[in-house]
């Protein structure tokens, strides 16, 4: 079985580094807010470019602190992408605000800035744009959007480790950046984990309290929090992985070229790059009118495929009493009936490449 993602190859290569971190971790025996998480901090903020990253308990919780640091609340309007995951829409909701989905570019399948500008209205309060399956979205668009309207921008980054605009890197040129380090990430975890990003002191030392019940000082709660800490043992994991991210993510590019020759030629449009920044490939993800016919061909070959994401948020009955949901997203749903996934990480060698190129090719024929 060819696997969407092989984590145990990648901790068997750095296997001698995380047991090594993990012992020392429960040697000292601080698993809260320890000197990993201190470090892992400092260094994050240091390769994102960021006067502060702040870690915590998911990337979801990332995109919920966020959303409270910035106030935003009940009543206020936050515009978003429909195709994505859940969590991010979920955020929006957890503070009381809504999210208006608004539709994606094509061929990126990112928010659309023009769609975003339509959308604003006197209640608008945030723009959150997704870096979708590791692509930069237009934030150099957005930005004139958002400048013109005095908003905040609030990147989801989930899925973008280490993808850049101009050499800033996602996350890094707004006012919040929200990671996930999903065991499956670019930058993975062994299990949850999350960061923010701003470059803002008032904001950075909200978001401490927030994800610490509220608290900058041991019993003494400033208002109501969360308890969203990162552990350590996650963060001496990600400080023995995060040296290898841009390998790993030029890795990813060069399954990604795979791929993009080996499927030349055939009735599927493969992941389009805008040239607007450096696309890191989380999902490598492509549009075809044949998916039943290449879904089936893979599973008889024992080879991985996804779906992401089968379901629009707007479609989705979470959001079925959501104020002023569109009826139709055109371009989303013509991309969530027919985009499909293929397996992709860092150690996916050539020849396996080929062969699930081949086993497409034949299904096509």
């Amino acid at each position: 079985m060819i696997p969407m993602v092989d984590l145990q190859r990648q901790y068997q290569s750095l296997r001698p580094e995380i047991d090594a971190a993990l012992q020392e971790v429960l040697a000292g025996a601080r698993y809260i807010l320890g000197p990993n998480v201190q470090e892992l901090e400092q260094e994050l903020a240091a390769y994102l470019g960021v006067e502060h990253a702040i870690t915590c308990a998911s990337g979801t919780d990332a995109l919920h602190l966020a959303l409270a640091a910035a106030g935003i609340g009940p009543g206020d309007e936050v515009i978003t992408t429909p195709f994505t995951f859940i969590a991010t829409a979920e955020a929006i909701r957890y503070v009381g605000a809504v999210p208006v989905f608004v539709d994606i570019d094509p061929r990126t399948f990112n928010i659309d800035p023009e769609q975003v500008a339509a959308a604003i209205t006197e209640r608008t309060r945030a723009i959150l744009p997704v870096h979708l399956f590791g692509q930069p979205a237009d934030l150099p668009r957005l930005q004139e959007v958002a400048a013109a309207h005095h908003l905040p921008i609030i990147e989801d980054c989930a899925q973008s480790f280490g993808a850049s605009i101009d050499g800033v890197q996602t996350g890094a040129g707004n006012a919040f950046g929200c990671f996930s380090f999903f065991p499956s990430k670019n930058l993975g975890a062994f299990g949850d984990g999350g960061l923010v990003t701003t470059s803002c002191p008032t904001s950075a030392e909200t978001l401490r309290r927030l994800r610490n019940h509220g608290s900058s000082e041991r019993y003494y709660h400033d208002e109501i929090g969360y308890n969203s800490r990162l552990d350590e043992m996650q963060a001496a994991i990600l400080r023995v992985k995060l040296p290898h991210i841009d390998q790993y993510n030029r890795e990813r590019r060069r399954v990604a070229a795979r791929y993009r020759d080996g499927l030349a030629g055939l009735p599927v449009a493969t992941p389009h790059e805008d040239g607007i920044g450096t696309h890191v490939y989380h999902q490598y993800t492509l549009l075809t009118d044949h998916r039943d016919a290449i879904m089936e061909a893979l599973k008889a070959a024992g080879v991985a495929h996804a779906i992401y994401y089968p379901v629009p948020l707007h479609q989705q009955k979470a959001f079925a009493d959501l104020p002023g949901r569109p009826d139709t997203l055109p371009v989303t749903e013509s991309v969530a009936a027919r985009c499909l996934s293929l397996p992709i990480f860092p150690e996916l060698e050539d020849a396996t490449i080929d062969g699930i190129c081949e086993h497409i090719r034949t299904a096509l024929a």
